[in-house]
């Protein structure tokens, strides 16, 4: 049996390894157009940023040494040009330019995707780049290390394009961000996305969301990128990230269909429309497991599973079908890990199928042991069923571990009990006896029993104060520090004694801070004769994150650190760890903290919870004490303060 694969990198190689092991007379050919085969495709913008240090940890095989391990054929810089089916042939062009015929029994097409590259004035300027391959990588990394970038512009909001912002600001670098979209990281939500724009902008990047860029232009003191806004932003590097697409045109020469994604289509068995021809990887479409509307799944994981799968079948021995993606996938965003699995609700929205969701903000482990960070989940599911659509989360830790657990069930059809019944291993390092991916599930069984009326955060920003009450029964503290305008405050402990202050003849529209308080508050009016009481999904902590503006220009985002300072530090400052706390934990912390130093005496307060920065700087406004430091490292957020006469 002859095997011939088109395409080295994750599922071709993955193929030809297989194939290997399941036989060891066959003849196997490896083409690979370019000059690297199975390399760390996604550690690319890691080796520009100089966190990996050695370009050869990038690579996993060698064409050498894979050939040589697996007793495979592997011909670097061979394009195949075309496919004769009738033959069984295909034509291949080398290194050299001769051109040449190599019969197969079986063929498997892996030829990946290829960056989108917008037909923009000045594209192709010196200076502007695409990052998809090891070729791409190396010209970035020789044009920044042989010229002085102070300035970037990454063209992008996808996975690619904010880990490449990154790792270029890493380098000292100012990054502005430009996304046609009304978010960065569609794969997610608006209201998780909010959450990683206020951390670039704290990173100190520029984002421009809702804006397209028009041209680039030389200009003698580098590149000025146009935006449809009429903004104009100068940059040293410019990074084209807006995209991929299926690279089917091979497969389409050979007239096997391709479908409406301009995918390669396949059956269960990875199959073509031609049964000797097989396809795997980004090249492909196939159907989704909960819509079956045929998608695109650029991911490395499904890639080599359908590659090991289609080995199988191309040997025969037994045909397995493929069961389909959901799209698990996640990144790391500076210090944020942003994960998804499934279908977000925009999508489930959009494909007309009932939904609600669920969104939890607890720690990533108890919160009395050190380096507790906030985790926010949410979960999409269906509003009778609850069979588990989609799950996001974005936080500092624990997010890999969360949306692991729950893909596993969302990939067999599981439901929001299923979360509620998952065990898992709990020390206070770890987790917390009532684990994130549980409470979840607990916050959705109360929406579908009917024991909490949900409330989503554009509805309360829709919310006319005259129509409804809106009513914050967080500490007064913390409603004094910030509150949704028009909202009247009753204390949770306060609520049972208040209960004539409350009007009855209008729906009751209720916030705390990440959702607990309010839950318990709507009980308490629910069960003493309030018929509409509602409850705010996500708190004001959420709602204070998703309704902010986080656009930045530019000339803000010239520095390469998160630090905002307006005075000089105090080596004396007294320092005060607030790591663990739920808003308005370390607010009040601050404020009790204070009335213990005398005037002139500077405090060092220690956070985890994303909103203090913004809640202190709101709190020293209130107050007149004088912010003298802001500061972000590792997912903690550092604030002195100054106290005042």
């Amino acid at each position: 049996m002859k095997y011939i694969i088109v395409g080295g990198v994750a599922g071709g190689a993955t193929a030809a390894a297989r194939l290997r092991r399941l036989d060891e007379k066959a003849e196997i050919i490896l083409f690979e157009k370019g000059r690297h085969i199975s390399y760390a495709n996604c550690g690319l913008p890691y080796y520009i940023g100089g966190v990996i240090e050695e370009r050869e940890k990038l690579f996993v095989q060698t064409p050498e040494s894979f050939g040589g391990l697996f007793d495979v054929d592997v011909r670097v810089q061979n394009e195949v040009l075309s496919i004769d089916r009738s033959r069984k042939e295909v034509r291949v062009r080398d290194a050299g330019g001769r051109e040449y015929s190599e019969a197969y029994d079986k063929l498997l097409l892996s030829p990946g995707a290829f960056p989108i590259i917008p037909p923009l004035p000045g594209v192709d300027a010196q200076g502007v780049f695409t990052m998809h391959n090891v070729e791409d990588t190396d010209a970035i990394k020789e044009y920044i290390d042989r010229n002085t970038i102070k300035h970037a512009v990454v063209v992008g909001g996808g996975f690619i394009g904010l880990e490449m912002a990154e790792n270029l600001h890493h380098r000292g670098i100012a990054v502005s961000v430009v996304e046609f979209a009304p978010q960065v990281m569609t794969p997610v939500d608006f209201s998780l996305a909010q959450i990683v724009h206020a951390h670039l902008q704290q990173k100190g990047i520029g984002l421009y969301l809702k804006k397209a860029v028009k041209g680039i232009q030389q200009e003698r003191q580098g590149l000025s990128v146009s935006l449809d806004s009429g903004e104009q932003i100068v940059a040293d590097l410019v990074l084209m990230s807006v995209g991929v697409r299926p690279n089917s045109a091979l497969a389409a020469n050979a007239d096997l269909a391709v479908g409406a994604t301009r995918g390669i289509k396949v059956n269960e068995y990875l199959q073509t429309s031609d049964p000797s021809i097989y396809a795997v990887g980004d090249a492909i479409e196939y159907p989704h497991p909960f819509t079956a509307t045929p998608w695109l799944n650029y991911l490395a994981g499904p890639a080599n599973r359908q590659a090991r799968l289609a080995a199988d079948n191309m040997h025969g021995v037994q045909m397995r079908p493929y069961e389909g993606a959901i799209g698990t996938a996640i990144a790391k965003v500076f210090d944020l890990t942003v994960a998804s699995t499934g279908l977000a609700a925009k999508t489930v929205k959009r494909d007309g199928l009932p939904y609600r969701t669920a969104t939890v903000q607890p720690n990533s482990h108890a919160g009395y042991y050190p380096d507790a960070f906030p985790l926010t989940l949410k979960i999409v599911f269906h509003p009778v069923t609850g069979q588990l659509y989609g799950a996001q989360c974005v936080g500092i830790a624990g997010v890999d571990k969360r949306i692991d657990s729950i893909a596993q069930i969302i990939k067999h059809k599981g439901t929001i009990f299923d979360l509620m019944e998952t065990e898992q291993a709990y020390a206070p390092p770890f987790s917390s006896a009532k684990d994130p991916v549980a409470l979840a599930g607990y916050v959705a069984e109360n929406i579908i029993n009917g024991r909490m009326n949900p409330l989503y955060w554009r509805e309360m920003m829709e919310a006319d104060p005259s129509q409804v009450t809106l009513l914050d029964v967080r500490p007064e503290d913390a409603y004094e520090v910030e509150h949704i305008r028009g909202a009247m405050n009753i204390p949770l402990e306060e609520i049972r004694q208040r209960l004539d202050e409350i009007p009855r003849d209008k729906p009751v529209y209720i916030y705390c801070a990440v959702g607990q308080r309010g839950y318990l508050s709507s009980n308490i009016l629910r069960q003493n004769g309030f018929e509409d009481v509602r409850n705010l999904i996500g708190g004001y902590r959420l709602y204070s994150v998703v309704t902010g503006d986080y656009c930045t220009k530019a000339k803000e985002a010239v520095a390469p650190t998160a630090r905002k300072s307006v005075a000089k530090v105090s080596d004396a400052a007294i320092e005060v760890d607030a790591c663990g706390m739920s808003c308005p934990g370390p607010i009040l912390k601050l404020k009790h903290s204070i009335d213990e130093v005398a005037a002139g005496e500077q405090l060092r307060i220690l956070a985890t919870d994303p909103g203090f920065a913004r809640d202190a700087e709101a709190w020293c406004e209130t107050t007149g004490h004088k912010l003298i430091a802001q500061e972000s490292q590792g997912g903690k957020y550092i604030v002195t303060i100054e106290k005042t006469a």
